[in-house]
């Protein structure tokens, strides 16, 4: 019987830290990464990486054979891009393919990782897993390549018996976000002393890594099939977050306050200068709209269904602030 869990996109934040509670609890784990992704979130595992693509679907096909779950854990997440084809690629045709081989596997869970910009706006109360999504015309290709790909993940399970199971997970903050990820990366910089303005009106929900990866884990045990669940703890501020990283490491918090219209202002020039030398740039009226577009949420049913008891994320920004300085020290020692 099949028993080996597989984690695709193991190379990444949360699939890294997946495979590491998997390992740890003892699972027998196989994990999935491109040829060209550094392994280091996952250096050390007791793990077997197969290197393929979601892509190439006789290594996807090869990387399934004897697994019951399946962990997916690949996405694009570049709203920023010109040119969107290689995240609609990514983030729709490449799951398409995976999607595919899965429901020709014996699969007891296929838990996809889903995002929290699928769920939609509430204007009284807090927004659930049953609020439909009602804000895809201001998304932009991003949003809109996130919300088709999780519902083509549930229509693969209510029509072709796929037993998957998507998870909307909220901005991810702690150790091992080696890239890092967009907020992780202005938190390093906050925590290196290289960022020395806040953006007044930036809020989001958090959600600490290890707190998601073990939703994920739980979702393979006990999460109903075809349904979404919320992974995320609280909602804070960028100020908030900066300063809990910023104190934990004994640097001064950025100060310089900058209110998010003006930053939004500014993007647009930026962006129309990007546009015209071809290059990509992060500083996008898309971007900044994507830093305050969404409301509070209700992560209730996760705790309820999935026995998820997630930790305060402040205790996961430390840990982010310190890994960051930590990481910062070993690139600039000398060889």
């Amino acid at each position: 019987m099949a028993s080996k869990k597989l984690v695709i996109g193991a190379s990444g934040f949360l699939g890294s830290h997946v495979a590491k509670q998997l390992v740890a609890r003892g699972d027998d784990v196989r994990t999935l990464v491109r040829p060209t992704s550094s392994t280091r979130g996952i250096d050390g595992l007791a793990v077997e990486i197969r290197r393929g693509d979601i892509f190439d679907l006789e290594s996807v096909r090869s990387a399934m054979r004897d697994c019951d779950v399946v962990y997916y854990c690949v996405v694009d997440a570049r709203p920023w891009l010109l040119d969107p084809t290689p995240m609609w690629r990514t983030n729709v045709d490449g799951l398409r393919g995976v999607l595919d081989v899965a429901v020709e596997a014996d699969l007891q869970r296929f838990v996809f990782t889903s995002s929290i910009g699928t769920i939609g706006r509430s204007t009284s109360g807090l927004a659930d897993e049953t609020t439909a999504h009602n804000w895809l015309d201001i998304g932009g290709e991003y949003i809109r390549s996130r919300v088709l790909g999780e519902e083509m993940v549930l229509r693969y399970s209510a029509e072709m018996g796929l037993p998957a199971v998507a998870m909307c997970v909220a901005n991810t903050f702690g150790p091992g976000d080696w890239q890092p990820t967009p907020h992780g990366g202005l938190l390093s910089a906050a925590v290196r002393g290289k960022l020395p303005f806040y953006i007044d009106g930036y809020e989001a929900e958090v959600v600490g890594i290890e707190d998601a990866a073990r939703a994920m884990v739980l979702a393979a045990e006990r999460g109903r099939v075809g349904e979404r669940y919320i992974v995320s703890e609280r909602w804070m501020s960028t100020r908030e977050i900066h300063q809990i990283g910023c104190e934990a490491v004994g640097v001064t918090p950025p100060r310089l306050r900058i209110p998010i219209r003006l930053l939004s202002a500014m993007s647009y020039p930026g962006s129309w200068l990007a546009r015209l030398r071809g290059k990509d740039t992060k500083l996008t009226p898309l971007n900044i709209r994507l830093m305050n577009i969404m409301t509070p949420l209700d992560h209730s049913k996760a705790v309820r269904e999935l026995g998820w008891d997630p930790s305060p994320t402040p205790e996961a920004i430390v840990a982010a602030a310190h890994f960051f300085r930590e990481a910062r020290r070993r690139c600039e020692e000398p060889l």
